[in-house]
């Protein structure tokens, strides 16, 4: 059986601990592969090697790092059918969505290329007598990138190649449920042209997440999933030290006004909600129609276009609308869910429950499963599920349906479909969420801006990727300069810049 390890200056180097952890097929059930779980030796070791290779990296101007980022972009491109295939081996989406996970990943690359216009300082000229100001933007040094299973390529993708382009180098652990992928993207990139050691990629558990924590020479952690998980993190890296940025769970909310294209609408729910198979933070979750006529219009629409989705393996190609889901514990969770919505009083429209596939009987599978007539207080409103499972709350007006989606804890992101200019600019100004879509269900910026949730959803000050990537990733350091001429006339001194 393949044993995967861990990449150490700029090769793949095997783990010394003897743990390791399956690895797992989700559509069939198998193990295809062991993970080694690293040491707080190792973790150590690899920060030292780290901040060595660093030093260089660092000294080296932004626009020739610009140009490994070039050089990268255009390997991932090469190799896109390769990674994608990674993907969906690993996590079980289907291979369109594997494609999708690298793209938007490749995205924030692309705009990383563009990084020395980025790194500007500022510059103040004769801000008093002979005196000029100026700023820098520095590395902050070795930085920690911890992401999650659900987006084995973008999100390693979203924290690398900003803190590289920055001068840090950086510690990656992926998730130990789909190594493979960053494995793969730290060969290339050392391929275009990082020196090694720039980037190490360290697979491990809460051992390695708790050594990179209190390692003192890692000043920076990005995180990404759940909110208990992203609280924990913020806080025991802030409390050594550590600049953090920490992104958690989501419950979000599409709001269906009466004016509105149900068809659009719907299409949007089934895709938002049921693509990847619900393992996404920006998935819809909750539909909020407006009115029981809105409801039951969308009701009519959504059972048949639900009952038509096809669930099977990645291999199955473009025949797919989503695959299984990350593990057995994760299936059974979600199954668990729908019971208590049943139990709880909700109506249970379609029931995915019990799904089986010929020939992958053993697979993660889950179908799809809407819930309409939930409230608020129903387990499954309030958790998270992390599945294809839409649940539908009915309210009675705009402001019914927007103060639901407002006294949520989470707050990642959010969409209302209307065809009403006014309501939608209220919404848009009013709703406490980090990213909302008008007339589109996830609403995930360009990479070019930033991406970031509120309340329960984010945990830190700056968001992912953006001009916000490049804040995070760097230190300013505000230089005041006076210079001499060493010649005094008149019992006072002249100045004068000197070249």
């Amino acid at each position: 059986m393949e044993e995967i390890g861990h990449f150490i200056n700029g090769k793949r180097v095997a783990g010394k601990s003897g743990r390791f952890t399956d690895v797992f097929n989700p559509a069939t059930g198998e193990i295809q592969a062991r993970v080694a779980l690293a040491t707080v030796e190792e973790l150590n070791d690899a920060v030292a090697k780290a901040a060595e290779a660093q030093r260089g990296w660092a000294a080296t101007n932004p626009q020739r790092r610009a140009r490994v980022m070039m050089k990268f972009g255009a390997l991932i491109n090469e190799h896109m059918d390769e990674l994608a295939e990674l993907v969906s081996r690993e996590h079980g989406k289907t291979l369109p969505d594997g494609r999708g996970d690298v793209q938007r990943g490749l995205e924030v690359v692309e705009v990383c290329m563009g990084a020395p216009a980025l790194l500007k300082g500022e510059f103040t000229d004769d801000g008093g007598p002979g005196i000029d100001l100026y700023s820098m933007r520095q590395p902050l040094g070795v930085v920690a990138g911890i992401t999650p299973f659900n987006f084995p390529a973008m999100i390693p993708l979203w924290k690398m190649a900003p803190a590289l382009s920055c001068g840090n180098a950086m510690i990656l652990k992926p998730s130990e449920r789909c190594p493979s992928t960053s494995l793969r993207l730290a060969e290339l990139i050392t391929e275009a042209g990082l020196p090694e050691g720039v980037l190490q990629v360290v697979n491990g558990d809460k051992e390695t997440v708790d050594a990179i924590l209190d390692n003192e020479v890692i000043q920076g952690v990005g995180f990404v999933g759940s909110t208990p998980i992203a609280q924990y993190i913020y806080g025991r890296a802030a409390s050594n030290g550590k600049r953090a940025q920490c992104f958690g769970g989501a419950k979000n909310h599409m709001i269906i006004m009466p004016d509105a294209d149900m068809d659009k609408a719907a299409d949007a729910l089934v895709g938002a909600g049921f693509g990847a198979a619900g393992e996404r933070c920006m998935a819809i979750s909750v539909a909020v129609p407006v009115g029981a006529e809105t409801a039951d219009a969308l009701v009519e629409r959504l059972v048949p276009r639900i009952e038509k989705l096809k669930v099977g393996p990645y291999t199955a190609g473009d025949d797919v609308d989503y695959g299984p889901v990350i593990t057995a514990a994760a299936k059974q969770r979600i199954e668990g869910l729908i019971d208590s919505g049943v139990a709880q009083g909700a109506d249970l429209v379609v029931d995915g429950r019990g799904f089986s596939l010929q020939g992958y009987e053993d697979g993660f599978f889950v179908g799809p499963s809407f819930f309409d007539k939930v409230t608020p207080e129903m387990d499954i409103y309030k958790e998270e599920i992390f599945g294809p499972v839409l649940s539908q709350v009915r309210t009675d007006s705009y402001e019914e349906a927007l103060k639901l989606t407002m006294d949520n804890p989470y707050g990642n992101g959010t969409a209302i479909f209307t065809a009403d200019g006014d309501t939608a600019r209220d919404f848009a100004h009013r709703v406490n969420v980090g990213m909302v879509g008008i007339n589109f269900p996830i609403p995930v910026p360009l990479s070019y801006h930033t991406f970031g949730g509120w309340k329960k959803s984010a945990f830190g000050d700056l968001n992912q990727y953006g001009p916000d990537a490049f804040r995070f990733y760097t230190r300013t350091k505000t230089v005041t300069a006076r210079w001499f001429s060493g010649i005094k006339e008149g019992g006072e001194f002249s100045f004068k810049a000197m070249d």
